[in-house]
């Protein structure tokens, strides 16, 4: 309901006005009224209204006196709608009202379809005003997620930080918690894609109301991955001893809260503790790689699905997929397709049971991350977790057939033997002379990982740490600071410059410049470029 106040010295006017219309059925509640300005102000400082009708001549203080008496008190979108009401169709008056902002001046006596087209009015503004809030709210939260999501993966700027800890206000205790609809709940797994988005919305929307006026701690979509419904949330003990609770009573509320508002079952993984907003990322890579391992398996964590594989070791063919784990490590391709086959000979004799299907290969799956691990403690393991489960598994199976799989470790193998030689490292390098000089041709991180000799997972790996974004994101930064350079030092048409930096279609470069920039390139042209002398 919009809040309104009556002011006029004369009380069958105020009366009248009451009854004039249904208030309610309008959207609007009278909270007030007041027989003069003065009365009227000290009301207005204390309690929050959205419209207020005034007479014109009052004693004590008028109504021109009462808007002149407030303007500047008022931070913006604060400021309550004015409307004037006189018994003199003064064209002085009147325009005395609009110089002071009021929205409308009515004649008395004020008609019914008068107020209501005032009403009407003072509606649809609060709605656009509303709207634009929620706009702007939405931007500011997508800018906060980007920049957080930049300082997790590497961009660990001091500037960065900074404006990160002023918004999060981080205590000890940090964990990075992630939310998602669970895909094995009946209700969940009958949703079309359209309706698990909105699930997820929902979702996203009871994190924020539970954590009120952190709401900051909530970002959307984190992982990034096609189809899966997520949200972010970053713990710090602060926020349960804002609640009069411990870590994991608070992670239980939050739990119970959003499944009871979205009504299907919620996941949630729950991050390292970690000590500082620096370290958030760690606590990131810890939940995406549970939540990696959970997909290959029906409940639990991924400690006890250790713990489960050790009790179901009779149903492991572990010599068998041992000897294939050892191949790979010794990059053996003999070796490799004898395991292959003897892989694939159990499978075709035991595939029926999907139990010691499933067992089978959560061994090999940590048999395998295992292999990278022991070489590299600071590997990324998400990225090894997904490059694998993208190239072999295919849920709870296997995908593709047996040179598929040989194909795969193969290349695993090249991985495991490249992350020994450190010396690899030293192709980006020459990586980054290819885009300086060969930038608009059409450069991918799988030609160049077949030019310099490098397993293009890992070099996929060295470029991210290195540089925090992708190879694509990098080359389309390049060519943005090329076509830069072009539109500000050259007379060339944009069709040109796009044509010059790599990009055969001229809108799609300007959309990309438009996201890199912020503006087309002609303005861009137009508001950078020095005059001539």
């Amino acid at each position: 309901m919009l809040k309104v106040m009556l002011v006029d010295d004369e009380p069958f006017i105020l009366r009248g006005l009451s009854l004039l219309i249904d208030w309610r059925e309008q959207g609007f509640e009278i909270v007030k009224t007041a027989s003069n300005g003065q009365e009227a102000l000290e009301y207005l400082r204390r309690e929050q209204v959205h419209l207020v009708l005034a007479d014109i001549r009052m004693p004590v203080m008028t109504g021109l006196e009462l808007v002149e008496a407030l303007r500047g008190e008022y931070g913006e979108g604060d400021r309550p709608y004015f409307a004037i009401m006189s018994g003199y169709n003064d064209f002085e008056y009147a325009r005395k009202a609009i110089c002071n902002a009021c929205l409308d001046y009515i004649l008395k006596p004020v008609s019914r379809k008068e107020l209501l087209s005032l009403l009407d009015r003072v509606r649809n503004l609060y709605r656009e005003a509303e709207e634009k809030r929620a706009e702007e709210d939405r931007r500011e939260k997508a800018f906060f997620a980007r920049r957080l999501l930049s300082f997790i993966f590497g961009k660990q700027t001091a500037q960065n930080r900074q404006y990160l800890s002023e918004r999060l206000r981080l205590s000890e205790g940090i964990r990075y918690l992630m939310l998602e609809i669970d895909g094995r709940d009946e209700a969940v797994h009958s949703m079309s894609e359209e309706e698990k988005c909105r699930c997820m919305e929902k979702l996203y929307e009871a994190c924020l109301d539970f954590l009120g006026e952190n709401r900051y701690h909530c970002i959307f979509e984190v992982s990034r991955q096609k189809n899966n419904y997520d949200v972010g949330v970053i713990y710090c003990d602060r926020l349960a001893r804002e609640r009069g609770c411990g870590e994991q009573e608070y992670l239980d509320q939050l739990r119970s809260w959003v499944g009871e508002r979205i009504g299907v079952h919620v996941l949630m993984f729950i991050g390292d503790r970690v000590n500082s907003l620096e370290e958030l990322g760690d606590s990131v890579r810890t939940v995406a790689a549970a939540r990696s391992f959970e997909n290959f398996r029906l409940e639990g964590s991924a400690a006890e699905l250790r713990d489960e594989m050790a009790r179901d070791s009779g149903l492991l063919w572990k010599e068998t997929l041992d000897a294939l784990v050892l191949a790979v490590e010794r990059r053996d391709e003999a070796g490799i397709q004898a395991g292959a086959d003897a892989l694939f000979q159990m499978l075709q004799r035991d595939g029926t049971d999907t139990r010691l299907i499933e067992v089978n290969i959560n061994y090999l799956l940590f048999q395998l991350v295992y292999l990278a691990v022991r070489e590299d403690e600071q590997v990324n393991q998400e990225e090894i977790l997904h490059f694998i489960s993208a190239n072999v598994f295919s849920g709870s199976a296997l995908q593709g057939g047996k040179a598929h799989l040989v194909e795969f470790a193969n290349e695993y193998a090249s991985y495991l033997a490249q992350l020994r030689d450190r010396s690899a490292r030293g192709v980006l390098a020459s990586i980054e002379r290819e885009v300086r000089e060969n930038y608009a041709q059409n450069l991918t991180l799988k030609e160049l990982s077949r030019k310099y000799y490098i397993n293009g997972a890992y070099l996929g790996q060295l470029f991210r740490k290195q540089y925090g974004v992708s190879f694509k994101d990098y080359l389309n930064e390049y060519r943005m600071e090329q076509a830069a350079e072009l539109l500000l030092h050259t007379d060339k048409k944009v069709v040109e410059i796009a044509e010059q930096v790599g990009y055969r279609d001229a809108d799609y470069f300007i959309n990309r410049f438009i996201a890199a920039r912020g503006c087309t390139p002609s303005r861009f042209r137009r508001q950078n470029r020095e005059p001539k002398p």
